[in-house]
C-alpha cells in the first residue's frame, strides 16, 4: 500500500528534521542567536508531533511489552547487521571519523539492548531509577555514572541524568 510506505517516509523524514534543528539549536546558541536557537528547538517539536502522528497511523506503537520487543530486535539488527557493515565501509575508505562514530554506536546498541531486554523481563516489578547518559557516545546506563565510561573513556561528567 503506498500510503503505508508514504508515512514511513514522512516518519524518517520528520524524525530526521527534529534531530537536525535540534543540532542547529545547539549551534545557533554556541553563536549566540538565542532567537534563532528557540526557533529551532520549536520547528524540532513540531517534526516531533508530526513524526509520532504518523508512526501512529502505522500502527507502530503497540503495548509496552510489543515496545520493549521492538526495541530490542531494533537495537540488535543496528549491532549485529547495520552497524557491522558500516565500520567495515568506513574502515576501507580511511573515513576515521565515521569510524569512531559508529564503534561509539554500535557498542552502546548492545547496550541499549540489554537494557530493554531487562526491563521486560522484570516489567511488573521495575524499580524506581534514573538514567545517566554519556554526551559523548551515548552510553546508557542505570543508576549512578561511572567513573570512566566504558564505550569511550569519558569521565562521570560527560554523563547527563535523564529522570
Amino acid at each position: 500500500m503506498e500510503t503505508m510506505s508514504n508515512l514511513a517516509e514522512a516518519f524518517a523524514g520528520e524524525s530526521q528534521a527534529n534531530r537536525k534543528y535540534l543540532a542547529f539549536a545547539d549551534k545557533a546558541e554556541k553563536e549566540g542567536y538565542s532567537q534563532a536557537a528557540k526557533l529551532f528547538r520549536a520547528a524540532a517539536h513540531a517534526e516531533t508531533v508530526h513524526a509520532l502522528a504518523h508512526l501512529r497511523t502505522m500502527g507502530k506503537v503497540g503495548s509496552t511489552k510489543e515496545n520493549l520487543q521492538a526495541a530490542i530486535d531494533g537495537e540488535t539488527h543496528e549491532f549485529t547487521k547495520m552497524y557491522p557493515a558500516m565500520i567495515e565501509t568506513a574502515k576501507a575508505e580511511g573515513q576515521d571519523a565515521a569510524l569512531k562514530s559508529f564503534s561509539y554506536a554500535n557498542a552502546v546498541e548492545v547496550q541499549h539492548a540489554s537494557l530493554y531486554q531487562q526491563a521486560l523481563n522484570n516489567l511488573d516489578s521495575l524499580a524506581a531509577t534514573d538514567y545517566q547518559v554519556c554526551s559523548v557516545c551515548g552510553y546508557t546506563c542505570a543508576g549512578a555514572p561511572p567513573d570512566v565510561c566504558p564505550v569511550c573513556g569519558s569521565t562521570a561528567k560527560a554523563f547527563t541524568k535523564i529522570a
